[in-house]
């Protein structure tokens, strides 16, 4: 159960610590839109090539 409890807080722990980082960074990202230009949205269809069956 020692092995139980300490996998628990330990997973827990590095959930905290990755929630902190994420909210840093979009914070950071929110703050300097400028910094960080939106993408282009492609379609699906500009981002496959077409399909070509091997017989």
């Amino acid at each position: 159960t020692v092995g139980w409890f300490a996998g628990y807080y330990l997973t827990k722990r590095t959930e905290y610590i990755h929630a902190k980082l994420d909210r840093e960074l979009l914070e950071y990202v929110r703050h300097h839109p400028e910094d960080f230009n939106k993408a282009e949205r492609r379609r699906i269809g500009e981002l496959l090539e077409d399909f070509q069956p091997v017989r």
